[in-house]
This record gives structure tokens, C-alpha cells and sequence, in this order.
């Protein structure tokens, strides 16, 4: 399979557990490693995998169903182990009282491939 098949199967089966099993569920697509690096929405410099896992925590109670989609997905291979991709994603939280909330963003990753599989 090609490189950009696989990130692009990788990117639908991440959503796909973030549907089926909530929040924690990322912690299978997330490279605890020391490459580890990510800029949330909202913040200006990167924070740690520790920190993405605290966050994970202590927001997975709140929710009781969480639904992202991708509008658009363009993955672009940078070597045989890594690849940048860029997504319109919708997403459809609802929380623990019934709240819906639904919103569309723009994401920018990189993943890079490990002996598991690639990695967000």
C-alpha cells in the first residue's frame, strides 16, 4: 500500500476509535516519543506528550459521543517514514448533559511511521 494510502486508512481508523471508544482512544494514534510535538488551537508554543495526556484525561469524562469527519484530506509523503497531511475535519461532540456542539477546523500534522504503524 502507498504511503499516502496508509496515512490517509491511519487518519480514518484514529477518527473511527475516537467515535467507538471517546477521547482515550487517541492515546493509540499519538507517538509518545521524544518527536513528540504539537500546537494546539489557541496556544504558541508546543506542549508535551504528558501534558496532550493529561488533557486527554481529565476532557474524556465530559464526553459521551464524539464524531469527526473528514471534509477534505491531502497527505503529502516527505520521506518513507514521514508524511505531512492537512485536513477539514467536522466535529460532532456531545457531552455527558446532552449538549451538542459541532465545528469545522483546519488541521496541519505530521506523522511519522513506526514498527506499530504511523503515528500522529
Amino acid at each position: 500500500m502507498a504511503i499516502i494510502e496508509q496515512v490517509e486508512q491511519t487518519l480514518n481508523n484514529y477518527a473511527a476509535a475516537v467515535k467507538k471508544d471517546g477521547l482515550q482512544a487517541e492515546f493509540g494514534y499519538l507517538d509518545n516519543s521524544a518527536d513528540f510535538f504539537w500546537v494546539p488551537p489557541g496556544y504558541d508554543n508546543a506542549i508535551s506528550f504528558d501534558s496532550i495526556a493529561t488533557i486527554l484525561n481529565s476532557n474524556a469524562p465530559f464526553y459521551k459521543a464524539i464524531e469527526n469527519t473528514f471534509d477534505s484530506l491531502r497527505v503529502v509523503p516527505l520521506t518513507e517514514r514521514l508524511a505531512t497531511y492537512t485536513a477539514q475535519l467536522h466535529s460532532v461532540m456531545t457531552d455527558t448533559s446532552g449538549n451538542v456542539s459541532s465545528i469545522r477546523l483546519l488541521e496541519t500534522g505530521i506523522v511519522i511511521k513506526r514498527a506499530e504503524g504511523w503515528k500522529l
